[in-house]
């Protein structure tokens, strides 16, 4: 847990150099080589914790996402990324944090709780693995416990044209349309206990999932 927490504070100055650096070359690549067109920024808080929930249809996904707030993002990333005092350095000033292999679902979403507690927007895909098509698959419940445990609201977002930019098993990027449509944030109820009754989560999974289609419907029809 020691090794953990290294990397969830990670909030050095050269850290946050490296961010924000990374992030500035990923959106100027994004607007001249994909035309990336945002939407709704005026949704993401811009202070405190909240979970950010993008539909999946590409590796794009994460380095997209980075480019919507300049707050730094926290991401999930299997931990054998984490191999060298370089990588971990170099991963952590990303915003990443390891997660085992195999570990068990409630352990990763008691990490991705950690992260929301220290005050920092996680990003977490509500599809899982990356998709493919129109339709949003059915939800996992995970970001609907998290958000609900650590009581921040959700912000979801639609990215259209990410499949065509780099369809799954593709090596190249395709020079495509991107339109990113974030919608308004899905307030969460909570009574301060840290308990998160299964019906709540199940009717936050339900709103998420018609905010997503709603968007992804959005940002497909305006990336062409």
């Amino acid at each position: 847990m020691t090794r953990y927490k290294s990397h969830l504070a990670g909030n050095s100055l050269g850290s946050r150099l490296m961010y924000s650096t990374v992030r500035n070359i990923l959106t100027v690549w994004l607007r001249v080589w994909c035309r990336e067109a945002i939407e709704g920024r005026e949704n993401i808080p811009v202070s405190g914790p909240f979970i950010l929930a993008p539909v999946h249809r590409s590796i794009l996904d994460t380095p997209i996402s980075s480019t919507l707030t300049r707050r730094r993002l926290r991401f999930m990333g299997k931990d054998s990324m984490w191999r060298t005092k370089f990588g971990n350095w170099f991963l952590s000033a990303l915003g990443a944090f390891p997660v085992s292999r195999g570990t068990a679902d409630r352990e990763a979403l008691k990490r991705c709780i950690q992260v929301l507690q220290g005050g920092e927007p996680l990003v977490l895909f509500p599809e899982g693995e990356r998709k493919a098509g129109p339709i949003v698959r059915p939800l996992f419940d995970g970001a609907a416990y998290v958000a609900v445990k650590a009581g921040v609201p959700i912000v979801p977002v639609g990215i259209g044209g990410s499949e065509r930019v780099m369809p799954k098993g593709s090596r190249f990027i395709y020079p495509r349309k991107l339109v990113v449509v974030i919608g308004k944030p899905i307030e969460v109820p909570t009574d301060g206990s840290g308990r998160a009754p299964r019906a709540i989560v199940r009717e936050i999974t339900e709103q998420l999932h018609e905010s997503l289609q709603q968007l992804l419907d959005s940002a497909q029809v305006r990336a062409g």
